[in-house]
């Protein structure tokens, strides 16, 4: 008979860690093809309150090591079919892009798109912090993210700390 073997001392919690979203009816309102940070206004929740919903729209997770770093941004142009293009961008230190995408419509516009991305991202700790950018680019009308009011909790911002 084979016996397991069994190890102690492993594990550990995935934190800091959040979840929030773009609360509130009517979306966020942004100029074409312009980038804007998300006003990511509502949590699910924050382990160590390290993500700020209020002003800055910020993760700063107070604690060194890598994070699981995902988002989504949905745009909608406004109107019908005049979505050209959606963009996301991840900032670390208000500047330097962690990630970013993009799609375009070119030859076929739309309406309403939802892009993701995700990606592991070094901290470390109290003076790191992460933001979430999107751009729109419309032929017309007025674009916005998405918030929850018809969609959920589609435009997003979350983040865990990988146990190494």
């Amino acid at each position: 008979m084979t016996r397991a073997n069994f190890v102690s001392g492993i594990g550990g919690a995935m934190t800091p860690a959040f979840f929030a979203y773009l609360g509130g009816s009517g979306g966020q309102s942004v100029s074409s093809d312009t980038i804007t940070k998300v006003t990511i206004n509502a949590q699910v929740f924050d382990t160590d309150n390290a993500f700020d919903s209020s002003s800055n729209y910020r993760f700063t997770p107070q604690t060194a090591g890598k994070y699981f770093v995902f988002a989504s941004i949905m745009a909608d142009s406004g109107s019908s079919s005049n979505l050209r293009e959606n963009y996301i961008y991840l900032k670390k230190n208000g500047s330097t892009y962690i990630f970013q995408g993009s799609i375009s419509f070119e030859s076929n516009y739309i309406r309403q798109h939802v892009i993701t991305n995700a990606a592991v991202v070094d901290m470390n700790g109290s003076s790191d912090y992460l933001e979430l950018f999107g751009r729109i680019k419309v032929d017309s009308g007025t674009p916005l993210f998405e918030s929850n009011t018809q969609w959920g909790q589609i435009t997003n911002f979350g983040a865990y700390k990988i146990i190494e």
